[in-house]
C-alpha cells in the first residue's frame, strides 16, 4: 500500500453460486484462516446434505474463511434471499445461506465485530490465501496437515491479536449485520 492509499480501496465481492446474493468486502481482511472446529464441521455436513448445495468443508475437515470487519461489508444484492442457520437455537453463531442456490455465504458471531465469509464465495483471483489453520485439534482423526502455514490447536495469540486490533480500529464497536429481510429465524 502506498502513502495516501486507504486500504478500503481494496474491494472484493463474495457471491452465492448463482450470483443472486452479493456482498462487497472493503479493505484488507483481518485474517484468512481455515477453521477445524467441531461446529464448522457439523454445519458443513448439514449444508452438504441439501441437494445442490456446495461443499464448504474440505476433505481434511477444514473450512476456509476470510474474516472481515463488519463496518467494511455491504450487501449489494439478494440479502432478502438469505436464511439464518444456527446449530442450536441459543447459539451465538449464525450462518447465512442463500435460498436461491443453497450456498453458505458467511458466518457471524453475533456479538463480535467481524464477519467470516466462506472463502469459496470470493472469486479465486480475488481470494486471499489462508494464512493459518486454527483449532486443528478438532480435525478428523488421522488427518495430517502440511506445514506450509501455521497450524494452531486453539485460536492463537496472532489470531486473537488481529481480532483485537481490528476491534480497536472500530472504536470497540460491533455493528449488527443487517439484511433487507432482517434477522431470519
Amino acid at each position: 500500500m502506498t502513502a495516501g492509499t486507504d486500504d478500503r480501496d481494496i474491494k472484493r465481492t463474495a457471491s452465492c453460486r448463482c450470483g443472486a446474493v452479493t456482498l462487497e468486502l472493503s479493505g484488507k481482511p483481518i485474517v484468512a484462516a481455515t477453521c477445524y472446529c467441531q461446529s464448522c464441521q457439523q454445519a458443513g455436513r448439514r449444508f452438504a446434505a441439501v441437494p445442490g448445495a456446495p461443499e464448504v468443508v474440505g476433505a481434511d475437515g477444514g473450512t476456509p474463511y476470510v474474516l472481515m470487519r463488519k463496518d467494511r461489508i455491504e450487501w449489494l444484492s439478494g440479502s432478502d434471499r438469505l436464511d439464518e442457520h444456527r446449530l442450536t437455537p441459543e447459539s451465538p453463531t449464525r450462518r447465512f445461506v442463500a435460498r436461491c442456490c443453497h450456498a453458505p455465504i458467511a458466518l457471524e458471531f453475533t456479538k463480535g465485530h467481524w464477519l467470516s465469509v466462506y472463502s469459496d464465495r470470493i472469486a479465486a483471483e480475488e481470494r486471499p490465501a489462508a494464512e493459518m489453520r486454527t483449532i486443528v485439534g478438532d480435525r478428523p482423526d488421522g488427518t495430517e496437515l502440511p506445514g506450509d502455514i501455521p497450524n494452531y490447536r486453539t485460536p492463537s495469540g496472532k489470531f486473537m491479536w488481529r481480532l483485537l486490533t481490528a476491534w480497536a480500529a472500530m472504536d470497540f464497536r460491533a455493528p449488527p449485520i443487517e439484511t433487507t429481510k432482517g434477522y431470519a429465524g
